[in-house]
């Protein structure tokens, strides 16, 4: 509690005790002002009070557990087991963002905070180094991004398929991004006996990523799909399921680890698959899908009382997209401008990709970072029916959406106002 709250108990408790449990709450205060202010571990061990008041204050900050916050995407620290929830202190979101797992993450505050503090007191640095990574561009038909088949194949001869590691598809992806081609990379690697491994990141909810998997096995090669457990599971950030059609093969890569593992993501899936059973699991799945429906109609409406438009992008079961042309139109800062609008307002997983962010992912340039494309014709919000969402969220984040628009619109028609001689209003004003 803050000050006022507890001068507002003393009108129920006597001013002496309140007092006392002031003074009290001031000496835990105290223990976290020190380890915020110097980033050292305390020379004294903290009680175990202490460490959860100061883990609760900061879940409070994270964004899954904001009074009134509504998630329309495919990350939102939705977590079906309450008894999950609590064992992590409600802190769900894990840390960093894509392209930076040392970021701060703006859906939770409190998480990075406890990773930024947590790497202070550790002080141990490890440095991962890798192989380098060969970027092949998605190609555009007509609202959506596609594999390049024609690339990865010259990208292959070029290189020549032994000095090729493997070949990294995904099929979980932001639209206006589609799922790559899987049965003909498959093909490929097959028939130059390359390594395929897919991204599957939140595959496992949708029927369709699931056959796209088991239809490149049956026509080529794929090693091993692997899915995050938060996004399919509900279940905190931290864990993996690696999954494959060889059984020698993923045993091998379980001997690749160097050291024990932490038991934390099976116990959380096993916590949540016995609360919901193979029933409630599959009602999720079904509700998933009705909801994708349902979101890109409202999506749909919205945008078109806009002058925006729903990209087209059929074949992204999860992830939709609306085109934001008319907030371009005026500036590339009134389109970044709408996310920090939504995210203040609590409308979290809706991302606004302006055009032509630069980023840099170990030694590699991406130009049009989170398009997925150099140069995407529009800049676009999107958002996806992931596994958890409800009825309330999508109707919540399309009436915010709404207001926010409404607001950018009145500030691009009062700066043209202002810009407008007194003759040119005047002739607006008559010409009929």
């Amino acid at each position: 509690m803050n000050n006022e709250n507890f001068n507002l108990s003393e009108k129920i408790v006597s001013s002496s005790y309140v007092r006392q449990g002031l003074q009290a709450r001031r000496s835990h205060e105290q223990l976290i002002r020190v380890l915020l202010e110097q980033g050292k571990c305390p020379e004294e061990r903290w009680s175990e009070s202490t460490i959860e008041l100061f883990l609760n204050e900061l879940a409070v900050m994270d964004s899954n557990n904001f009074l009134g916050n509504c998630g329309v995407g495919e990350r939102e620290g939705r977590v079906a087991s309450s008894l999950v929830a609590r064992r992590h202190y409600r802190l769900i979101h894990g840390i960093g963002r894509s392209g930076d797992i040392a970021a701060v993450q703006p859906k939770a505050a409190g998480s990075s905070l406890l990773n930024k503090i947590t790497n202070s007191v550790v002080l141990d640095v490890l440095k991962l180094t890798g192989f380098e990574p060969v970027v092949i561009e998605n190609v555009l038909e007509g609202d959506e991004l596609r594999t390049n088949l024609e690339e990865v194949e010259r990208k292959i001869e070029e290189l020549g398929a032994k000095n090729i590691l493997c070949v990294h598809s995904t099929t979980s992806c932001f639209a206006p991004r589609v799922p790559d081609r899987l049965e003909e990379l498959a093909v490929l690697c097959a028939k130059h006996d390359i390594p395929h491994i897919v991204n599957n990141a939140y595959g496992v909810q949708s029927s369709k990523c699931m056959h796209l998997i088991q239809q490149g096995v049956r026509v080529g090669r794929i090693d091993a799909f692997v899915q995050s457990l938060d996004k399919n599971f509900m279940v905190p950030v931290g864990g993996a399921i690696i999954a494959g059609f060889d059984e020698d093969f993923i045993k091998e890569i379980s001997k690749m680890y160097p050291g024990r593992a932490s038991a934390s993501p099976s116990l959380d899936v096993l916590i949540t698959l016995l609360s919901l059973g193979a029933s409630g699991y599959k009602k999720l799945l079904s509700e998933r899908k009705e909801l994708y429906s349902h979101l890109a109609q409202e999506v749909k409406a919205l945008a078109e009382r806009h002058g925006e438009r729903l990209l087209h992008t059929p074949h992204n079961p999860i992830s939709l997209a609306m085109s934001l042309n008319c907030l371009q139109t005026r500036s590339d800062q009134a389109v970044t401008q709408l996310g920090s609008m939504l995210f203040t307002r609590q409308v979290s997983g809706a991302r606004v990709v302006p055009l032509g962010v630069e980023q840099t992912v170990s030694g590699h340039t991406f130009r049009g970072f989170m398009s997925h494309s150099d140069a995407y014709p529009c800049p676009y919000l999107n958002a996806a029916s992931a596994i958890g969402i409800t009825k309330e969220d999508i109707s919540l984040c399309m009436k915010r959406l709404d207001k926010c628009l409404k607001s950018l619109r009145k500030e691009v028609s009062s700066e043209n106002n202002e810009s407008a001689s007194p003759v040119e209003s005047l002739e607006e004003q008559t010409v009929p």
